[in-house]
């Protein structure tokens, strides 16, 4: 009996031992609004992944290479280039998928600094939804925290990534009911 109890608790240890060196865990956010107007109008508005003007976080979209489509899966890239006092911080983002009849596209980041947005292996859905003849727009992703091992840095740790995640699609969200109006 002393030898299945030894046995037991050198399995719980392995598994606890192993469950705190997997690493971080994919995070998930996602924001919605309900704004006055149709779904055609903010989609007219947020549907062209060439141009997120929208945003008040981004001074120009660049897709690259210059001329390149902003409608097309697994060729679009832009460059979101940000407001900032100082520097050119950037965002790049491949298209992955669009379906205008939806209003809808998936993207996600192909390079980013940390110090920009601490998130690493980022995806996102941006859709506008028809709720009653208004708009709901739903923005959610899926991403893992800046630092990929254990034992983060402050300001990458889950919980900087959520927050800063959640910020960009506040930011964004607040800014299209600030244009639309938003349904209460």
């Amino acid at each position: 009996m002393a030898r299945i109890a030894a046995l037991a608790a050198g399995i719980v240890f392995a598994a606890a031992t192993v469950a705190g060196a997997h690493g971080p865990s994919r995070l998930k956010t996602e924001l919605s609004v309900v704004l006055d107007a149709t779904p055609d109008e903010v989609w007219a508005a947020i549907g062209n992944f060439g141009d997120m003007s929208w945003h008040p976080a981004v001074a120009s979209t660049e897709m690259v290479p210059e001329g390149a489509p902003a409608d097309v899966p697994d060729e679009s890239t832009r460059v979101l280039h940000l407001k900032a006092d100082s520097g050119d911080p950037t965002i790049t983002e491949q298209l992955m998928a669009v379906n205008p009849e939806k209003r809808s596209y998936k993207y996600m980041i192909t390079e980013v600094a940390v110090e920009v947005l601490p998130v690493t292996n980022y995806s996102s859905t941006l859709q506008v939804n028809d709720k009653d003849g208004k708009a709901e727009v739903v923005w959610k992703g899926g991403f893992y925290r800046g630092f990929p091992n254990n034992d983060p840095p402050a300001g990458q740790t889950d919980d900087d990534a959520t927050a800063a995640v959640t910020s960009v699609y506040q930011a964004g969200l607040d800014a299209l009911a600030e244009k639309f109006g938003k349904v209460e």
